[in-house]
């Protein structure tokens, strides 16, 4: 058979029930790891909080933020594309993504080591800041190396195998960091996790998902991939300029301890984004792409994946700014992050708005419509630039994260453009929790002026949080503890 037109997959076809049932399954499972993941990755982050300080941990932030700039143009939408793709992808079609893509990250590293003097001075970096960076850019050829395989996996929506290298390389990155971080390594911490989890989780991907990486060219496969890709990896660069250009920016603008405590704050905020949403998406994007035909579906999918992100974003946000201010108190070493508390509870509404928003945008990307995707991406991209830098000027670390969320409030403009292809109930998806979330937050801040400032406080709080906003939930969707129910008994009987 002739290799441009060879399948990888003939089998790949999948029904709507199956994409349906591969879709919920596929979230749980990646919930199940990220509930693993962010544990640990919690913890880890509590240490490191304790080990490093402000600066430390703004350099880290900073030099991040770098490689997420370079990493763009390691990248033009490749994997999206061969996932968004209706047919299955052809053998030279893997290979030519495999091909331009190492080429790319090559050329990419080479640019990385001539302009490390020029990011050095920018940011008075030490050596040891420059030997991260270096470490960050060679991930980025390991991450490279993975493409494929997990393409493969994320097409067939097998997301039970696609964890099984997350989780280890989670693992090992975040207890290498860690212990290093206690032994005084600073900095270099972060580098030695870096490369070690990197090359561990390249090797349990090709276990996981054997491919035989080849190099090949084919202009025809090539165009067709860039057909979606480019514009997908152009809005990618609106939302890399948007998020890790303004950390650079800021970066001078507010110090190093200035532009680390923002990064606290963000990192508490967008944890439950990340803790959530993240899987959700991460399974909605590829089965949104298979039900881009039928419209129906595709509403009753998108609905219900907006719900299941604010039922567990929502009290997430209202039981950490709740939290916080007493953490910080009670813990000795964490009274340093105090001053970036407003700013949390400010990025937390943004935070919010993005649990509605983005599956809005994954929608649009998954049904083919980049460029509504792209105009949206236009606007908050401007916004961002207009006030966030002016915010941060005047009023500095709070102001900063004012301007995110006035930004965060023109998100609502995307609600408008989806409603024209898919119909979403949005007083089920997002008022019921939000109800939820508000009533509960009364709930727990009454019970905080129970007890003074003491563990046994923080333990009282999460207990009357927990109970209150699942009595509330229960009420106000009735069949939800039956549809669990129906769910875990259907899994079962396949089991059986």
């Amino acid at each position: 058979m002739d290799e441009s037109v060879e399948q990888i997959d003939p089998t790949e076809n999948l029904t709507t029930e199956i994409i349906k049932t591969r879709a919920v399954k596929g979230a749980a499972i990646l919930t199940g790891r990220m509930v693993l993941m962010q544990g640990i990755s919690f913890f880890a982050m509590a240490f490191l909080t304790a080990f490093l300080s402000p600066a430390e941990f703004g350099i880290f932030f900073v030099v991040s933020a770098v490689k997420n700039f370079l990493a763009y143009f390691g990248d033009i939408g490749f994997a999206p594309a061969l996932i968004q793709k209706k047919e299955t992808p052809t053998d030279i079609e893997l290979k030519t993504v495999f091909t331009a893509q190492q080429l790319l990250i090559l050329i990419l590293l080479v640019v990385g080591f001539l302009f490390t003097s020029l990011i050095k001075n920018t940011y008075n970096l030490d050596q040891k800041a420059v030997y991260l960076f270096w470490a960050l850019l060679f991930s980025l050829l390991l991450s490279s190396l993975k493409t494929i395989p997990t393409v493969l996996l994320e097409r067939k929506l097998e997301f039970n195998k696609w964890v099984i290298p997350q989780i280890i390389e989670n693992i090992i990155f975040n207890l290498t960091v860690v212990m290093l971080a206690w032994k005084g390594f600073g900095i270099t911490s972060y580098t030695a996790a870096v490369l070690l989890s990197g090359f561990i989780g390249l090797l349990i991907t090709y276990i996981v998902q054997p491919w035989l990486p080849g190099i090949a060219f084919s202009m025809k496969a090539f165009k067709s991939v860039l057909t979606f890709g480019v514009p997908y990896q152009v809005n990618t660069l609106l939302a890399m300029v948007k998020d890790d250009g303004m950390i650079l920016l800021l970066g001078g603008v507010l110090g190093s301890s200035g532009i680390g405590l923002l990064g606290w704050a963000q990192k508490w905020a967008y944890a439950p984004l990340r803790f959530f949403m993240d899987q959700v998406i991460k399974v909605t994007f590829p089965a949104f792409s298979r039900l881009q035909g039928n419209r129906k579906e595709l509403s009753d999918l998108v609905t219900k994946s907006i719900f299941f992100i604010c039922f567990l974003v929502f009290p997430s946000l209202v039981m950490l700014v709740l939290l916080a201010p007493i953490l910080v108190e009670i813990i000795p070493k964490y009274i340093k992050w105090s001053p970036a508390l407003f700013a949390l509870s400010v990025l937390s509404i943004t935070s919010a708005l993005a649990a509605i928003t983005t599956p809005l945008t994954n929608t649009l990307n998954a049904i083919g419509r980049i460029s509504l995707t792209f105009k949206l991406m236009v606007m908050w991209t401007v916004l961002t630039w207009i006030f966030v830098p002016l915010m941060a000027v005047s009023f500095g670390l709070n102001g900063a994260a004012l301007g995110f969320t006035l930004v965060g409030l023109s998100s609502f403009v995307a609600l408008f453009l989806v409603s024209k292809y898919v119909d979403i109930d949005y007083l089920r998806s997002t008022g019921k929790p939000l109800l939820a979330s508000v009533l509960m937050g009364f709930c727990v801040f009454t019970a905080r002026s129970i007890f003074p400032s003491q563990w046994l406080q923080v333990i009282l709080m999460i207990a009357v949080g927990t109970i209150s906003y699942l009595l509330v939930i229960i009420i106000l969707e009735p069949k939800l503890p039956l549809l669990i129910k129906s769910q875990f008994r259907r899994k079962i009987r396949r089991k059986k």
